[in-house]
């Protein structure tokens, strides 16, 4: 029997292997419909902020959310067309709010980094918290890019993952007017504000300092947009957008009575005009830089609420388990009594010596 070709005498580990390397070293991918593309798309944000609901959602998965247990991982599939292999969505929650944000390395690294987007959920009925959480979090995130960047300048095979595919000279022109006065984030970034049902209920001047200041954080990070949660069909287009390629919505809106939608590069300063502050002189502030002082200015709206962490999850009530517990319990209850017998002994022995 002849076979039809020459037959490699690799094994299929070292077939894999290949294939592995080809991939890190940026070998440029075929865009043909029998190419599976794989992203990454990482949420995070305030604690019991919707994160899963709206998850579940955007994969139209029809059953009841639970709470995180710290980090999650699942993943969508979606077909391009007929025939075709389906896209791979790799997809990783963080639960606990700010509490767990050391988690944070483990979806984001080197190899995720060229394909990878962030979506950052805000409680909107919890003002007082927002803003804490969304500086935590983002500034968790980004010093972790800025650790993975200076790691891969020191490695030889580091250059690969210096650029991701999305930079900001593909999302902002040259000629943008705000362009030097932006801190883009590392990767793409989008901003969910969550519970807009309770948010409505908000006093008007209350709705538009937060939508102003959402707004401005948006803009300032240039690859976000940032909606409200109530129009769920421009939240699963801009989900897919990022999880599967997918063309995404062009609507905008800046009124701060209805939901905001504000696409990436549509913004900028000059119409977001200065923080909604009557009662003070802004000058009297003494901010930094123009985002300290839209915190300052937030935050002098909605007093930041710091929340003592836990930081240990066992003593943390969304992992409860009664039983269990009341054995850990008991089993310390013992400890602290060997203890106190064992130093007993201890000074005993002292004394007789």
């Amino acid at each position: 029997m002849t076979l039809p070709g020459p037959m490699s005498s690799d094994t299929i580990w070292e077939l894999a292997a290949s294939e592995v390397l080809s991939r890190e070293n940026g070998a440029p991918e075929e865009d043909g419909a029998d190419t599976v593309c794989e992203r990454s798309v990482f949420l995070m944000g305030s604690k019991a902020g919707g994160k899963t609901s709206i998850l579940l959602r955007c994969l139209d998965r029809d059953e009841p959310p639970k709470p995180t247990l710290a980090l999650e991982y699942t993943f969508g599939r979606r077909a391009r067309g007929h025939n075709t292999l389906k896209d791979v969505a790799h997809l990783w929650e963080l639960g606990g709010g700010t509490s767990l944000s050391d988690l944070i390395q483990i979806p984001i690294t080197p190899a995720a980094l060229r394909f990878l987007s962030v979506i950052l959920i805000l409680d909107l009925s919890k003002p007082n918290t927002l803003w804490a959480t969304m500086e935590k979090l983002l500034h968790a995130a980004q010093a972790h890019f800025e650790k993975m960047s200076s790691q891969a300048q020191k490695s030889k095979s580091g250059a690969k993952y210096q650029n991701p595919v999305h930079s900001t000279a593909r999302v902002l022109p040259k000629d943008y007017p705000d362009r030097e006065l932006i801190s883009p984030f590392p990767v793409p970034l989008l901003i969910v504000g969550s519970k807009y049902d309770l948010f409505q209920e908000f006093h008007s001047d209350k709705k538009k300092v937060i939508s102003k200041t959402l707004r401005f954080v948006a803009h300032y990070y240039a690859f976000t947009s940032i909606k409200s949660e109530s129009l769920m069909s421009k939240t699963k287009s801009f989900f897919s957008h990022l999880a599967f390629g997918l063309e995404k919505g062009k609507t905008m809106c800046c009124d701060p009575g209805k939901p905001t939608i504000i696409p990436a590069g549509s913004d900028s300063f000059s119409q977001i005009g200065s923080p909604p502050l009557t009662d003070v002189d802004i000058t009297s502030l003494h901010a930094k830089n123009p985002k300290d002082l839209w915190k300052k200015v937030f935050e002098r709206v909605f007093p930041n609420e710091v929340q003592r962490e836990l930081k240990d999850p066992a003593k943390d009530p969304q992992y409860s388990e009664p039983q269990i517990d009341a054995m850990r319990a008991q089993k310390d209850q013992e400890l602290e009594q060997y203890k106190r017998n064992a130093t007993k002994s201890w000074k005993g022995l002292e004394l007789e010596t």
